[in-house]
Order: C-alpha cells, then structure tokens, then sequence
C-alpha cells in the first residue's frame, strides 16, 4: 500500500469525499496529517463517511461542507465559505463524479449533465479557488480523468449533446476528456504566469466502487447490474485504485502538467505509473479553446 507523505498543517479539499476514491483518498490524507474538507452534494452522506473514518482514526481533521457540481450557485457558495475563512488551500482534489447515466440528463444550469459536473462543475471550483490555492505554500491542483478520456473527443459544435444521438459512454469519455485538458492547460497557464502550484492528473483504471451502477440507475425503478460485476476486466478495490489520486495529491514526484494511473495489465490495475497522455488531450489549440468556453459557460474566469 502506497504511503501517504506528511501532510501535516495541509489543507485539503476533496470532492465526492462520501464514497469511493474520495472517501479512500480522504481517509488516507487525514491518516498523513491534512485537514481534509468533505465535499459533498448530500450532508448526511458525508456526515456517515467521516463518522466512520474517525472511527478508524479518531484524530482525523474533517469537515464536511455541501456542493453540487451540478449547480454553479452552489459551487460558487462553496468557494466563497472557504475564501471567507481566509485559510491557504494546500490541495484541491476534483474527484467527484457521474459515470453513463442510460438517458440524457441536465444540470440546473442546462448542460448535459456529464459535461456539466464532471467537468465545468470542476472547472468552476478551481477557477474560484485559485486565489486561495495560490496563497498556499507548495500547493497542488490534481484532478480525476479516467481511462475512457482515451476515446473522448470534444465536439464543439455539439457539446451538450443536444444533437447527436445520446451514448451515455462517449459523453463520460468527452467529460473525462476536459478534465485531462483541464489539468495540461491549467499546468501551460501556470507556467505562462510564474505562479506556484503543480497541476497533476490521475485517472483509478478499473476500480470498483459505486460509479458505475450509480449512473447506469439514475432514473430507472430498479438499479442496474454495474460492470464491474461481469468477469470481462481486470479489476481493483479502492484502496489501490485511489492510489494515482493520493500520489498526484502528495507525493514529492508527481511531476507538474503529469498524468497518474495504474501500471499493471491493461493499465487498468496495479501500482501508480505515469499514464501515457493521448494525442487529443495533447492538441493545444483544442484545450485552449476549451478553457475558454469554459469560462463562458460557467462564468467563472481566472482572476488572480
């Protein structure tokens, strides 16, 4: 198991921290030290979550606070109770998320709902928290992607989905896509400006927690069998498959602008390696391009 380095008098933030890699990755940070905000879209969730942590260790450093990434209001209520309180951002973890929901749904703002949690949700909280990362010492922004950003693409005359006909994966792997983009343009854009932070990515491979059934169920009478049940991969439980996350999040060699995932068969299991970047997420133009929108969309532009 991957030992977390000490994280001792760090702020973190991490989203989705009620299940899964989020819950794994607070649990482990907390564990090192960090003083870890919960974010979650659903209070008692992630009031469970830390209760059962701090069952484990009871000198963990939590609090939970609510954000929908859904909701911009809300994403922008969260950012402005944080900067209200003054404190340095150590660490920002993007890692919430919703995976292959069977029919097209929207955020409260209109977007399709992928696009618009997976990553302008994210997009939205880091612009917003910047400031505040920025006044850290050694601070880091590490976002998750996922293996399917691989046969993402992004469809600027069609971002939304409005159009084309609705396939619940390519979506996932477009909104996995951004957030890849994401992370190398913010990592170009802190390199352009001089500013002091890494921005990493991560991706958990085939890890098995409640993602996949979770958005396969949204809007059906009974869940749906997750993948993960079908013997067709190779797969892992969480505690390796947050490894990536926690080592983009606080290991002294995740490299600035670099890419985390498992090493092993497939690149889909095994110990953290660096993940091989593919060409979409290379094409510079695109990611700028995509910044941009971004910012539109969500009005939430970088201002430092």
């Amino acid at each position: 198991m991957y030992a977390v380095p000490d994280q001792t008098g760090r702020l973190v933030v991490v989203t989705g921290a009620n299940s899964g890699t989020g819950k794994e990755a607070t649990r482990r940070l907390s564990a090192a030290g960090a003083s870890v905000v919960m974010a979650v879209r659903t209070l008692a969730k992630g009031e469970q979550a830390r209760a059962e942590i701090l069952a484990d260790n009871p000198a963990a450093d939590l609090e939970v606070r609510r954000i929908d990434l859904s909701d911009l209001a809300s994403v922008a209520s969260f950012a402005d109770s944080l900067i209200a309180d003054g404190r340095p951002l150590s660490t920002l973890v993007n890692n919430a998320g919703v995976m292959a929901p069977p029919t097209r749904n929207t955020t409260v703002d209109g977007f399709e709902l992928q696009f618009g949690s997976n990553f302008l949700g994210a997009f939205a909280l880091t612009t917003r928290l910047l400031p505040l990362v920025l006044s850290a010492d050694a601070p880091r922004i590490v976002t998750m992607s996922s293996g399917m950003a691989n046969i993402g693409k992004i469809d600027f005359d069609d971002l939304q989905w409005e159009r084309r006909r609705w396939s619940p994966m390519r979506s996932y792997a477009q909104s996995k896509l951004a957030d890849l983009m994401m992370t190398i343009e913010l990592a170009r854009l802190v390199d352009a400006r001089g500013w002091n932070v890494r921005s990493i990515a991560a991706h958990p491979g085939f890890t098995r927690t409640n993602l996949q059934s979770a958005g396969a169920s949204l809007g059906r009478d009974k869940p749906k069998r997750s993948l993960v049940d079908l013997p067709l991969l190779p797969s892992q439980d969480v505690q390796q498959g947050a490894e990536p996350l926690l080592f983009a999040a606080a290991d002294p060699d995740a490299a600035h602008g670099g890419y985390y995932g498992p090493g092993g068969r497939f690149k889909l299991v095994g110990p953290t390696a660096v993940a091989k970047i593919p060409r979409r997420a290379r094409d510079l133009e695109v990611a700028s391009r995509l910044w941009a929108e971004a910012e539109r969309l969500t009005g939430a532009p970088v201002h430092v």
